[in-house]
C-alpha cells in the first residue's frame, strides 16, 4: 500500500473510483469489508476503532437522550403553556415528529456514514456554488450545538445534586457552586471517555439497563405512593395558558420546547458511525430503536406524574421553585423527603450517564470537522491518539470549552440559560438543511438505487459514476412514502424551530422570562458567516477526500 495520502475537495466521480477500486482489490483479497468501503466511497480513512454494535449503540443513544428523565427535568415548559392536555397531545406531535425526522436521518446515515453526519450531507447534496458555504455554517451549527447539550446535561447534574443538598440541609447554592459541579462532572466523563474508551461499549449496554430500571424504580413509588390520583377529564381536558397568549391552542405550540427538549441527542450514533459495526444499517437501527425505547418509557412516566400529583399543587411548585421542580414534585408524590431524595438520586445518576454520551458524541462530530479543516487549529484537533484510537484531543477541547461556557453561570444565570438554549435551534436548522437538500435531491431524481456490491469492479458509464456520492445506502423509505416522509420532516423542524423562539410569557418585564435563543443562534450565525468570509473560505473546501490511490 502507498504511503502517500490524496487530499481533494469531495467529488462524486473521484468517490465512485475510490469504492470501486476498494471493492475489486477486496476481493482479490478475499476480506470484503462493508464498513471500510462505505467511508472510503465518502472518501475517508479508517483510523478509528469500530467497537460499538447494535445493542451498545442503542444503550448510547437511549442514555444520551434521557427523554423520560429530561422529561421531569423541564416539565414546567409545556405544564404552564398546555397543561396537562398539552402536554399529552404534544407529547405525541414531538415524538411521532422525531420518528419521521430520524427515518430521513437514518437514510442519509446509510448512504453516508460518518461521524460529520449533517455537514457532510449538506455538502455532497447541495448544489455546487453554495455547497461550501452550507457546509460550514451547518457544521458550526451542530459542533456549537453539541457543546451546549454537554454543558446543559452537565449543569442539570450539577443543579440536581444541589437542589438535593438543600432538601437536606439549610444550604444556599450560588452559582459559583453550580460550575464547580459542573467542572467535576465534565471531569470524571473526560476520565471514562479517555482512560477506560475501550470499556465504553459495555458501560453503554450497562446505561441501558439502568435507564430502564431507574425508569420503574420512580414509576412505582409514583403511582403507588400517592394517596390520590387525578381522573382522565383532569389530565386530557385541562389546558393551561399561563403566559397569556391569544388561545390555548398558541400556548401548546410554545411550551412544545419541553418535549422536544426530551428527544434532543439522537443523531448521536450518527456522529458515532465510525465506530459502529455495520454502520449503514446500524446506525439507522440505533436512533429508531432509542425513539421506540424511549418514547415509550417517557410516555408511561409523563402519565405517571399527571394522574399521579394534583394539578392545583404542580402549579403551587412550578411558581415557587427556584431551579427544576422534579424534587418538589416527587416529594408532594410520595410525602417524604427520603423517598424524594432517592428518586432523584436516580435521575442525577442518569443524566450523568446522558452527559458522558455526549461528550463522545460530541468530541467525535469536532474532530470530523477538523479533520475537514472546518475548525481554527484543526491539524491538532484532528490527531487520534494511537494508543487508545481515540480523538483525545477533541475530547479535551469539547470539555475545556463547555467548562468556560458554565463560566457564564457565575455572573449572570439568564444569559447561561439563553447560551444552552441553542442546543434546540443547532440541532434542528442543521436536520433542516440536511433533510430539505435530500427533498430537493429526491424530487430532482438525483437519487440512485444501490448498485449490488460486485457491479462495482465493473465499468460504468460517467453520468452513473458523477451519481455515486448521491446513491443511496441499504437502509431507507422507497417510493413516495420516502418522498411523503420527507415532506413530514421538514414540516414538523420548520413548526418547531418557529415557535422555539418565542418566549414563555406574552409580556416579558422581566430579562428572566426572555427566551434568548434568537439572540444566541443569531450570534453563531454571524460568527461563523464572518469567520468563513475571512479566514474559512481559504481553508475549508468541503469534506476531504483522505484515501491513498486504492481507497485504502
Amino acid at each position: 500500500m502507498e504511503k502517500s495520502v490524496e487530499l481533494q475537495t469531495l467529488d462524486e466521480e473521484v468517490l465512485y473510483h475510490r469504492g470501486k477500486h476498494l471493492v475489486s482489490d477486496s476481493k482479490v483479497a478475499g476480506d470484503f469489508d462493508r464498513d471500510k468501503y462505505d467511508l472510503a466511497r465518502a472518501g475517508k480513512k479508517q483510523v478509528l476503532k469500530r467497537r460499538f454494535g447494535l445493542v451498545s449503540m442503542t444503550g448510547l443513544s437511549c442514555g444520551l437522550m434521557c427523554t423520560w428523565e429530561s422529561l421531569l427535568v423541564v416539565f414546567g415548559i409545556g405544564f404552564q403553556n398546555g397543561g396537562p392536555a398539552g402536554l399529552v397531545y404534544g407529547f405525541f406531535l414531538i415524538w411521532l415528529g422525531n420518528i419521521s425526522v430520524f427515518i430521513v436521518i437514518g437514510e442519509l446515515s446509510s448512504a453516508i456514514p460518518t461521524a460529520g453526519g449533517q455537514y457532510h450531507w449538506v455538502s455532497i447534496l447541495a448544489p455546487r456554488s453554495s455547497r461550501k458555504f452550507f457546509s460550514y455554517i451547518t457544521g458550526w451549527l451542530t459542533v456549537i450545538g453539541w457543546i451546549a447539550a454537554l454543558t446543559s446535561v452537565s449543569f442539570f447534574v450539577a443543579d440536581l445534586t444541589l437542589q438535593l443538598v438543600k432538601l437536606n440541609s439549610d444550604f444556599i447554592k450560588t452559582g459559583w457552586q453550580g460550575t464547580l459541579l459542573l467542572w467535576a462532572s465534565l471531569l470524571l466523563c473526560v476520565i471514562i471517555n479517555i482512560f477506560i474508551s475501550g470499556a465504553l461499549p459495555a458501560i453503554e449496554v450497562v446505561i441501558l439497563i439502568i435507564h430502564v430500571l431507574g425508569f420503574f424504580g420512580i414509576l412505582i413509588p409514583l403511582v403507588y405512593l400517592t394517596p390520590s390520583h387525578n381522573s382522565a377529564k383532569d389530565v386530557f381536558t385541562t389546558f393551561n395558558n399561563y403566559g397569556g397568549w391569544s388561545s390555548n391552542a398558541l400556548a401548546l405550540f410554545i411550551g412544545l420546547q419541553g418535549n422536544a427538549l426530551a428527544f434532543v441527542g439522537t443523531d448521536s450514533a450518527v456522529h458515532m458511525s465510525e465506530e459502529v459495526k455495520n454502520a449503514s444499517t446500524d446506525v439507522a437501527r440505533s436512533m429508531l430503536l432509542s425513539l421506540v425505547i424511549n418514547g415509550c418509557l417517557a410516555l408511561g412516566m409523563l402519565f405517571a406524574v399527571l394522574f399521579s400529583v394534583p394539578m392545583d399543587k404542580i402549579m403551587i411548585i412550578l411558581t415557587e421553585s427556584s431551579g427544576f421542580p422534579v424534587i418538589q414534585i416527587f416529594q408532594e408524590a410520595v410525602g417524604s423527603k427520603a423517598g424524594a431524595t432517592i428518586m432523584t438520586s436516580i435521575i442525577i445518576i442518569l443524566e450523568f450517564c446522558s452527559a458522558l454520551g455526549c461528550l463522545a458524541a460530541a468530541s467525535r462530530m469536532t474532530w470530523s470537522f477538523a479533520r475537514d479543516r472546518g475548525l481554527p487549529f484543526a491539524q491538532y484537533i484532528k490527531l487520534i491518539d494511537e494508543r487508545t484510537t481515540i480523538p483525545v484531543i477533541a475530547i479535551l477541547v469539547v470539555t475545556v470549552c463547555s467548562g468556560l461556557l458554565a463560566l457564564i453561570n457565575i455572573g449572570n444565570n439568564v444569559a447561561f440559560n439563553g447560551t444552552i438554549s441553542l442546543v434546540l435551534e443547532g440541532f434542528y436548522i442543521s436536520y433542516l438543511l440536511a433533510i430539505g437538500l435530500l427533498l430537493w435531491r429526491r424530487l430532482r431524481g438525483n437519487m440512485k438505487s444501490p448498485e449490488p456490491i460486485a457491479s462495482f469492479s465493473s465499468a460504468s458509464n460517467s453520468d452513473e459514476e458523477r451519481n455515486m456520492a448521491l446513491q443511496w445506502g441499504p437502509w431507507r423509505l422507497k417510493g413516495a412514502w420516502g418522498v411523503a416522509n420527507n415532506v413530514l420532516a421538514c414540516s414538523y423542524l420548520m413548526l418547531l424551530i418557529f415557535f422555539s423562539f418565542w418566549p414563555n410569557y406574552l409580556n416579558v418585564s422581566d430579562p428572566t422570562l426572555m427566551n434568548w435563543a434568537v439572540l444566541v443562534t443569531g450570534f453563531i450565525m454571524i460568527f461563523s458567516i464572518g469567520y468563513y468570509l475571512l479566514w474559512a473560505r481559504k481553508t475549508y473546501t468541503g469534506p476531504i477526500v483522505e484515501v491513498d490511490s486504492h481507497g485504502m
